[in-house]
């Protein structure tokens, strides 16, 4: 199928079943794109499935678009028309599709029902790189899929699921409208299997073609079906992250190891290609995979999976999956062992999570049971969910660092002289530091109530345009509701805050507090002026701001006005809940490259940081900060309550110095770190004069992962920018 034929195709289901329920619709159109997105396998691939993104179409997810809902990226689409042999008629009615699908995009459309108040605060419509304060993201992602309901009953066994749910609803007079769309979904699934299965038995792979002309009709038996179908399932639903593949998977592969019908060594190439495939997928910030953790049904087999997942990080040493280590006290040793096998030979995987600190801190964040704490996920750069049952997404951001800009200017920005946000008065009108500071904290409020609102909107919004059935399928209470998963369907409807510049943010308050309010050494008038020329002629006073105390080094003022700052956001955010209709409102301290990308749109800050210079990595120092050594920085960590939010990133830099000859010492350091309350860690282990010389000499270094954030890229294929943050972030 060409495009030009992908595109009328996709164009006239759409026109046909506009009239019917958004599910139906969907329904029609999936039929037609999973006949053009699924590509065929590629020498080396052991499994089935591999897609393109699409010019148009409908996603729940920008990285599989443009946009949340019906979405139409109009550079790649005239540009795979002109990719083409069309006549001239063909090409003027390809131009007059793409005005069409224009003006059916999700994303303009929400926009524009946008009420004023809503507008008025989050006014522009770019993603990233602009300087507005805060601003929402389209998406409906983190739901992590019920993979034990899809294996337990193949696809024939949804359907009759479906199929009950459907004459339960015809004898109620209900409407049957979505189970008859999740039936096409279904059966489009099953086509796309047969289609893979034919393509392979083209090759004489037999057992490969047995395994998917099976799962396209009846339930997996083997470990290869199962990880066959959880795969294409994953593709074509959009979700972007796989759940906890050794509680889902493990049995399959134990049993396979006991029978004899599959070597460990057999069992790990299956997964390296499935590794490989995920990493294909380019989605950047997501592609995790979770294993360990309480709440497995049989941790032996998970374990065992456990142990061969680490070992594939270890071989396809890509930037995904990002596999994620969940482990408690009491956990098989072993698998910690790995980890830090793996990780001292400078992997960046796996990720560390300590349950002992989650599940209550998830419990009480989340207002659920410890059963449904226990099986908590991690989505992206790593904001909780919980695992079958809650949707966080879509995000908003808002930039901590920029908000507190535009209150010492009394809501101008530095750079532009554009008005944002609310006029409270400028810094010189503050008498007080509390006065500051509250004129802060109703800036912060007045951009939290917006983004509270959008996220709302959104859902509601996604809603009425489709029913995302394939995730609608495999999130409890959906199908038992006959609700979709953004239309009252999933258990728990959330949202997540991303706030970026809380370290900064923090420093440039106790640096305000100290030299200009309690000491005096800079009057608020030169203060104001030293930040508007960005210290230029002003380099005395950049020297006093940088040499105030600085969080992460285990310092009492500084440090406790990071902890009240943390906990008045986290819980102003949450207590937004019931008045936008949502479960949960949470805060997530996460961080991909947005410290440095939004950092280059926020001027000079009170911590002595330059303008445009990046902001602190999450929770984590910044950049060079942390002088007092690893015990005091660590220390600066635990003071941030855990249990007010939904997930924080602590980035860790490590000599292999310290992994290969004083692992005992490492060991002591991270067994306290966990006991003290440490949540999470992400570990790099490099060494420095390598991030250098790659800066120079990226052709020698090609092979090096970092981590960034709440993802991992190759070095060289940073910014030069963002590679300047990674390089000053203090090694330990």
């Amino acid at each position: 199928m060409t495009f030009y034929e992908y595109v009328t195709e996709l164009t006239e289901s759409y026109r046909k079943h506009s009239g019917e329920s958004p599910a139906l619709r969907e329904a029609a159109c999936t039929q037609v794109m999973s006949r053009y997105e699924f590509l065929p396998m590629e020498e080396g691939d052991l499994l089935a499935g591999r897609k393109r993104i699409l010019p148009v179409g409908f996603s729940n997810e920008p990285l599989l678009g443009r946009s949340v809902g019906w979405f139409c990226d109009e550079e790649r689409f005239l540009s795979a028309l002109g990719a083409e042999a069309l006549t001239p008629e063909q090409m003027q009615e390809g131009r007059k599709l793409l005005e069409f699908w224009k003006s059916q995009e999700t994303r303009r459309n929400l926009r524009d029902s946008y009420p004023d108040e809503v507008k008025e605060a989050l006014p522009e419509d770019i993603y990233w790189e602009h300087s507005q304060p805060a601003f929402p993201l389209y998406r409906v992602v983190g739901a992590y899929l019920d993979y034990d309901r899809l294996l337990n009953l193949g696809l024939c066994g949804m359907q009759d699921l479906v199929r009950g749910y459907r004459e339960r609803a015809r004898e109620q007079g209900a409407d049957t409208s979505l189970y008859e769309a999740c039936h096409s979904a279904l059966a489009a699934l099953s086509a796309l299997c047969m289609r893979y299965s034919e393509e392979v038995r083209k090759q004489k792979r037999g057992e490969l073609a047995e395994a998917l002309t099976r799962i396209a009709a009846k339930p997996p038996e083997t470990f290869l079906e199962a990880l066959q179908l959880a795969w294409l399932y994953s593709l074509i639903s959009g979700v972007l992250n796989y759940g906890r593949a050794d509680d889902y998977l493990g049995d399959y592969l134990e049993r396979d190891l006991k029978a004899g019908i599959l070597t460990r060594q057999e069992a790990l190439e299956l997964l390296c290609s499935w590794w490989r495939l995920i990493d294909a997928r380019k989605t950047v910030f997501h592609g995790r995979i979770i294993i360990g953790g309480r709440g497995r049904h049989n941790e032996a087999a998970a374990d065992q999976f456990a142990l061969l997942a680490m070992e594939a990080s270890r071989i396809v040493a890509e930037a995904e999956p990002q596999l994620s280590l969940r482990f408690y006290e009491g956990q098989n040793p072993a698998l910690m062992e790995k980890a830090l096998e793996v990780i001292g030979e400078g992997k960046i995987y796996p990720m560390l999570y300590n349950d002992d600190v989650n599940i209550p801190s998830v419990q009480k964040a989340f207002g659920v049971s410890e059963a449904e704490a226990e099986d908590y996920v991690f989505f992206g750069c790593g904001e909780y969910v919980l695992n079958k049952k809650s949707l966080g997404s879509p995000n908003g951001i808002i930039n901590l660092l920029k908000v507190l800009e535009i209150t010492l200017t009394g809501g101008l920005d530095f750079r532009d002289k554009k008005p944002m946000g609310l006029s409270l008065g400028k810094l010189t009108d503050f008498d007080t530091f509390e006065e500051l500071y509250t004129a802060y904290k109703k800036q912060l409020d007045y951009y939290f109530q917006a983004l509270a609102r959008q996220q709302r909107l959104e859902y509601n919004y996604c809603a009425g345009v489709g029913a995302f059935l394939f995730i609608t399928m495999l999130m409890e209470d959906c199908l038992e509701k006959n609700r979709s998963v953004c239309g009252g369907g999933v258990r728990y409807l959330g949202g997540t805050l991303e706030t970026y510049g809380n370290v900064n943010t923090a420093n440039s308050l106790y640096a305000i507090k100290d030299l200009v309010y309690d000491r005096g050494l800079v009057s608020r008038e030169e203060l104001l002026d030293a930040l508007a020329a960005d210290f230029k002629g002003y380099e005395g006073v950049q020297g006093l701001l940088a040499s105030a105390e600085k969080y992460g080094n285990d310092l009492d003022g500084v440090d406790g006005l990071a902890m009240d700052l943390h906990e008045y956001i986290c819980r102003r955010v949450a207590g937004l809940k019931e008045k936008n209709g949502l479960h949960s409102y949470l805060v997530v301290i996460i961080n991909n490259e947005a410290n440095t990308v939004l950092g280059r749109f926020t001027w000079a800050s009170a911590d002595g940081r330059k303008a445009g210079e990046p902001m602190a990595n999450a929770n984590n120092p910044a950049g060079g900060t942390d002088v007092s050594g690893v015990t005091a920085m660590l220390n600066s960590l635990v003071k941030l309550r855990t249990d007010v939010h939904a997930g924080a990133v602590q980035n860790m830099t490590f000599s292999r110095e310290l992994f290969t000859k004083n692992r005992p010492v490492l060991r002591a350091l991270l067994d306290t770190y966990f006991k003290n309350g440490g949540q999470q860690a992400m570990i790099n282990v490099l060494n420095r004069g390598d991030l250098v010389d790659a800066m120079e000499h990226p052709e020698r270094h090609s092979g090096l992962m970092v981590r960034v954030g709440g993802f991992s890229a190759r070095f060289v294929t940073l910014d030069r920018d963002v590679q300047r943050e990674i390089a000053s972030r203090t090694l330990y």
